[in-house]
């Protein structure tokens, strides 16, 4: 095996392991303290050791699923516009912008404070110029106020972190088609 082909392997099971984990994030709503990493490697199809070389600690893996959703999430922006008229990209956007809030959930509650704002601050200009290109659309569209900003919505949005979670599935759908309600001009 050629040293390219294992660094291709290496990324592979990376890929899959970040994969597994935010599976596994998924099916137990956000809960990263009951991650298993043994279980994670199993489903990645790849021994513990492996996982390990890649991620050193729970942290690190986290702090990678934090990453990769962000990163599908901002990804997601082009596509929706293309799709669909402005409003509905957005509302598109917001379904899965509350998948995303329950894996950072998880990720917040498990990553130590000082970690969590390092990785945050790293990143959180993506995830507002893509709010940002959406609402811009649904201005220029006339379908989305002119008196909005990321800013306001990004703080409506904070609403979902005070959801318990026994509410989630029944509460946070709710709280974002009233947000979306209330960005369509008057």
């Amino acid at each position: 095996m050629t040293s390219r082909e294992r660094r291709s392997d290496a990324v592979a099971n990376r890929d899959r392991i970040v994969e597994a984990a935010r599976a596994e994030l998924s099916e137990s709503n956000g809960a990263a303290a009951e991650l298993k990493l043994h279980r994670v490697a199993k489903s990645a199809g790849v021994g513990q050791g492996t996982l390990y070389r890649h991620f050193p600690t729970r942290e690190h893996l986290l702090a990678e699923v934090y990453r990769y959703e962000l990163t599908q999430l901002v990804d997601a922006v082009p596509p929706l516009l293309a799709e669909f008229p402005p409003l509905r990209a957005l509302t598109g956007w917001f379904e899965r912008l509350v998948e995303y809030a329950r894996v950072k959930r998880g990720v917040m509650a498990a990553i130590e404070a000082s970690a969590w704002h390092d990785l945050y601050a790293g990143h959180h200009h993506r995830l507002d110029e893509a709010l940002g290109m959406l609402l811009g659309r649904g201005k220029d569209a006339g379908e989305i106020r002119a008196d909005v900003d990321a800013t306001d919505v990004i703080l409506l949005l904070g609403a979902l972190s005070r959801i318990p979670e026994a509410e989630w599935d029944a509460r946070a759908r709710t709280v974002v088609a009233v947000i979306v309600d209330g960005l369509r001009p008057r």
